[in-house]
C-alpha cells in the first residue's frame, strides 16, 4: 500500500541500529544510506527511511509483515537484544483476528514496533 514511511529519530545511531537489527530477521537490509539518513528495506517496493532530527518526534505505530510466526519470534529477540522495551511478546492476538501473530516492543524515541504474521 506504501512506497516509504519517513520519519525523525532524535538520537539517529541508536535508531537507526535499533531498527537495523530488530528487521533483519524479516529479511530487511540498509539499502542506502547518507547525511539526510538511513533507508531500510526487504523489497523493492516498501522501505522505511529514519531522518536525522534534533528534537524528540511525536510517536508512531510501525508494523512490519513476518513471513511466519518464527520470524516474529526472531524480530522479538532481535529488537529486545538491541535495545527495545517488551510491549507484547510473540503470541496470537484473537481480539484483532483469529489467526493474527504478532510481538511489539517499545523502540527508540517511544515508537511501538510491531511484527505481524497472518495466514
Amino acid at each position: 500500500m506504501f512506497h516509504h514511511v519517513v520519519f525523525d529519530a532524535s538520537n539517529y545511531q541508536a535508531s537507526r541500529d535499533f531498527f537495523v537489527a530488530a528487521l533483519e530477521p524479516l529479511g530487511a537490509k540498509v539499502v542506502s544510506e547518507g547525511p539526510m539518513g538511513v533507508e531500510i528495506a526487504n523489497n523493492e517496493i516498501s522501505s522505511l527511511c529514519i531522518r536525522r532530527e534534533e528534537k524528540s518526534p511525536s510517536q508512531l505505530h510501525l508494523a512490519f509483515i513476518a513471513d511466519s510466526r518464527e520470524q516474529v519470534d526472531n524480530f522479538y529477540q532481535a529488537a529486545l537484544q538491541a535495545g527495545g522495551v517488551d510491549n507484547g511478546a510473540p503470541g496470537l492476538r484473537p481480539e484483532y483476528a483469529g489467526e493474527y501473530y504478532a510481538a511489539f516492543v517499545i523502540g527508540p524515541d517511544g515508537h511501538n514496533v510491531e511484527a505481524v504474521y497472518q495466514q
